[in-house]
């Protein structure tokens, strides 16, 4: 069996249980489970990315790769951890609508995205090519889920997962992003956390809870 051959079957076997993570996130309530999702999500990124450094040989996707580890599967789970439990919000509340319809309407998105990414997998080069439409999916599901949610820590999560979908689509149709913008990214991330902790502090303080539907009824008064 060519070495080629190989990896791009193993990528596809990553890619594939990227989509089963994302659907699952989509069926969690539990804001603990949630998190830990997004570990493995950012596990699955990890080794696709190492794959993809060794099949084609580029030195800079190693640096992702160990970004990505470092970044999505410790610092940020790790530090969404101690944001729950300090605001004590390890359950979100019912979503705004409810598992079963989210689950159709989130295969309806997969069904789309697969079907905008076959003009761009014939355009692309990569060995990765055949995944870009799973990318797509992923980034679609993690939208679904951000406005499907009550919770503005399970909303961040969702934007958290929306952004693995489009680290996995750049790595897909491109190889990656230039480094300098995804320190950048990461950089940017650390300190969105910092402010959002800031912000989801204060919002607890005044409402005593983090369910964004009481801004809303203040916001209607």
């Amino acid at each position: 069996m060519h070495p080629s051959y190989l990896v791009t079957e193993l990528l596809n076997l990553l890619a594939a249980s990227l989509l089963l993570i994302s659907f699952a996130m989509l069926s969690r309530r539990r804001t603990q489970r949630l998190i830990t999702l997004f570990a493995w999500q950012g596990a699955v990124l990890f080794i696709s990315t190492l794959l993809v450094a060794y099949s084609a040989g580029l030195k800079e996707l190693y640096y992702s790769a160990a970004l990505t580890l470092l970044l999505k599967v410790v610092a940020l789970p790790w530090i969404l951890n101690r944001l729950i439990h300090r605001l004590g919000v390890q359950w979100d509340s019912e979503p705004l609508v409810n598992i079963p319809t989210t689950m159709l309407v989130g295969l309806g998105l997969v069904i789309f995205a697969f079907g905008l990414a076959q003009p761009i997998s014939r355009m692309s080069t990569t060995i990765t090519r055949n995944t870009i439409g799973i990318a797509l999916a992923v980034i679609f599901l993690a939208f679904l889920m951000m406005i499907t949610r009550r919770k503005a820590v399970t909303q961040v999560i969702g934007f958290l997962a929306m952004e693995n979908g489009l680290f996995f689509a750049a790595t897909s149709a491109t190889y990656g992003m230039p480094m300098v913008i995804e320190l950048g990214i990461a950089l940017d991330l650390l300190i969105g956390f910092f402010i959002l902790g800031i912000f989801f502090f204060q919002i607890r303080e005044q409402f005593d809870s983090l369910d964004l539907s009481n801004m809303e009824a203040l916001k209607e008064e």
